[in-house]
Parts: structure tokens; sequence; C-alpha cells
């Protein structure tokens, strides 16, 4: 399999649209110079670029494993947005979000995914929890499934509440072998009928080399501040090693999901 390495194009967002509100975090719809529309998520948010992390990992990685992401952008935002804003508390948000933030293009037409409606196939929801175990993301469930249907297709969106461990980086390594128990309340966890055999095939997938290009994408400037890391090459590392690390053994967090989907049955 011939590896591409990422790479992120840079827009400069030009209006803001509108807001979706959506938790605490406030991502909007915002035009940029190359003509299209985005959903915007600020660096000045809740959980801070922290998130943007997430999501950019989260998205690459899904990407990577021939899952549908949608395009995600680097968004430079100018501290010009703040000053016309009514809305005091989006006006805040953009004046602390000043600079390097995350889009990814807005899917116009697009609705919420619906497992009731919607019945993926076995080894597209396989490749889709085991993805989520990977980066303990707790936001896949029946109540949010942070997936689309666009064109007959699913995509995945949002995984800024992913990789909850980069939130304190306390016995990182030890996290790194955890089970993920969460994945009981998985949406998908019921037709992920295929799990060792996406393990598999996902493993050979995701090698050190695609593992670091994707890890290194993310901008020095989200990397600062940081005590436990010396260095934003230091931070990356730890990224990677994470990730590294639970990708070799995940029979761990396969085992869990599959436990977890016989008591289902």
């Amino acid at each position: 399999m011939i590896f591409n390495r990422p790479q992120l194009r840079t827009v400069n967002v030009t209006r803001y649209v509108t807001p979706l509100r959506e938790g605490g975090s406030l991502p909007a719809i915002a035009a940029a110079d190359d003509g299209f529309l985005y959903v915007l998520k600020f660096r000045g948010a809740g959980q801070g670029v922290k998130a943007l992390i997430a999501e950019l990992i989260g998205g690459e990685i899904a990407r990577a494993i021939g899952l549908k992401v949608p395009e995600i952008v680097f968004a430079n935002l100018d501290e010009a947005f703040g000053r016309t804003e009514p809305d005091e508390e989006i006006q805040d948000l953009l004046k602390a979000s000043v600079g390097l933030n995350l889009a990814l293009h807005y899917l116009s037409g697009a609705i919420t995914f619906d497992p009731a409606i919607t019945a993926p196939d076995a080894t597209i929801a396989s490749k889709i929890v085991w993805l989520d175990c990977l980066l303990t993301n707790v936001d896949r469930t029946p109540r949010n499934t942070n997936m689309l249907t666009w064109h007959k297709e699913l995509w995945l969106i949002d995984h800024g509440a992913a990789m909850y461990f980069h939130h304190s980086w306390h016995n990182w390594r030890e996290q790194a072998k955890r089970p993920f128990v969460q994945v009981k309340d998985h949406v998908l966890l019921p037709r992920a009928t295929e799990l060792e055999a996406v393990d598999t095939e996902l493993r050979a997938i995701l090698t050190p080399e695609v593992i670091n290009a994707i890890v290194e994408l993310i901008p020095d400037a989200w990397l600062s501040g940081e005590a436990e890391f010396s260095s934003p090459e230091a931070h990356r590392e730890a990224y990677a090693d994470f990730l590294l690390t639970r990708i070799a053994n995940s029979d761990i967090f396969v085992k869990e999901a599959q436990n977890a989907a016989e008591i289902l049955i």
C-alpha cells in the first residue's frame, strides 16, 4: 500500500456565517478565502487547542484507514472578527481564537446519521468501533452519533472529545494499554461483528510512518505551555508513542469491545 503523507491546506476566514450551538464549544459555519464553507472549531472554546489536536489526529487517522471524513484545514482568524459581532459570548470566543484554528469542510445537505434508518455494513461498523477504541472517543453514542449521511455515504465528524488522556498527562503510558470501557455505549457496537478481521487490517495500515506523519501536522503553537514536555517535538513524540503503544496492544480494546457486544445480545 502506497502511503501519501497528509498535508493540510491553510485558509483565511473571511466571514462568520452562523453559530452551531452544540454543547459549550460553539463551533460555527464560516466562509473562507477559497470560496468554501467550513465548520470552524475555535481554539478559544471550552477545551482549547487540545480539542483541535484530538480533531486533527482523529480525523486524519480515520481517513488513513479508509473512512469518510470531511477535508480538515487550518483556518486563520483575524482579530477584526471580534469587533462587530453583537453577541457578547461569540465576540469573546472570536477574540480568544485569533490565529490558527481548525475547520472541516461543510457538507451542505448532509443529515444526521440515524441507526434506525441507516445500517452500515459490519466491516464499516467494525472499523469505526475499532477507531474509537483506539482514540478513546466517548462521543459516538445513540444520543450523539457524530456521523452524517451525505450522498448516501457515512461520514465521521467531531473527534474533539477523543483522546481524553491528554487533558492530564499523568500515567499516559499506562493509559495507552487500558481497555476502552465506554465502548459499551457505542452506537455501532451491535453491528461491529468483524473486529478481529479489521484489527489485523488496520494494524497493518497504521504503521509508525503513518502515525508520525499525522502527529507532525500538529502546529507548534498548539503544543506550548505543557509542563510535562520540554519542547513541541517532545510533545508530539508523546502523542505518537501513545497511539503506537495502543495499536501494538489493540487486542486489549478489541476484547473489551467483543465482551461488551456479547452483553448486548
